[in-house]
């Protein structure tokens, strides 16, 4: 007796939330050898798909199976994700105009701003992000966001409220970044070397945060400290040799170089 689609859709999604992602691909496949064109399936090999980074066969699936089902809100919101990263701003947000017509969600509307902020679009985004900060206050995305964007145009206090409302709680690296820029244009440097230590913290190879740290604790006059600061960043990436040559020489509480040998091995001692 042949499977049904929709028992071969529960094993390929067990299969996929366990985490045996080229199990739920076979079974999905071997579905659509049976019923070719079957949404269900269609829709659940395309995710696969997705998550295995094969982003245009996802794309492919996932137009089949809306052409069975168009007014799947699932479907279109996953064509959506596929589309934003296949670089298709216009197909991504139409498709996310559909999904919120057929069932207007939190999360399609989280979509959207997060298209809308990928596509440079600033305004929108910073709008989009503004109704689900309205409607979730503490929403660490939108606040992250909200922040970064606000720092983008020089609103520094702005900035600085929101992204201590994004680092309340646990939050990525990029994130406490971000605050440190912030911090370092408002000339707070204990408090941007305090963020930047914590981006570093999350992740150990930040290199802009390190370049980022050593420039703020240089400010604050502590040196030794900032040769610290440099040497971990020249030793994650050694591209950033100008940028901290450059901090290093310009700076208020900067120490002059003649010789780049020489700057180079006090780097990598």
């Amino acid at each position: 007796m042949k499977e049904t689609a929709e028992h071969l859709v529960r094993r390929a999604t067990a299969a996929f939330n366990a985490g045996r992602r080229d199990e739920a691909r076979q079974l999905c496949e071997q579905g659509l050898a049976r019923q070719p064109g079957e949404p269900m399936l269609g829709h659940l090999l395309a995710a696969v798909l997705f998550a295995q980074n094969e982003i245009e066969l996802a794309r492919a699936h996932i137009g089949t199976s809306l052409a069975k089902r168009p007014d799947s809100a699932a479907a279109q919101l996953l064509a959506a994700r596929i589309a934003r990263a296949a670089g298709d701003i216009e197909g991504a947000l139409s498709h996310l105009d559909r999904a919120i017509a057929i069932a207007p969600q939190r999360e399609v509307f989280l979509e959207k701003a997060r298209t809308l902020d990928q596509a440079g679009l600033k305004s929108q985004a910073s709008e989009a992000w503004h109704a689900i900060l309205a409607a979730i206050p503490r929403h660490q995305e939108a606040s992250a966001r909200l922040g970064r964007l606000a720092w983008e145009d020089k609103d520094y206090a702005s900035a600085a409220s929101l992204l201590e409302r994004a680092t309340a709680s646990e939050a990525p690296a990029s994130v406490w970044f971000d605050l440190g820029l912030v911090h370092q244009d408002l000339r707070d440097f204990r408090a941007a070397a305090a963020a930047y230590r914590k981006a570093i913290e999350i992740k150990p190879d930040f290199a802009e945060a390190a370049l980022n740290l050593g420039i703020v604790l240089q400010e604050s006059g502590d040196p030794d400290a900032a040769m610290a600061a440099y040497r971990s960043a020249y030793r994650l990436r050694p591209t950033l040799f100008g940028g901290i040559a450059m901090a290093l020489t310009s700076a208020s509480h900067g120490r002059l170089w003649l010789d780049e040998g020489e700057l180079r091995r006090s780097l990598s001692g």
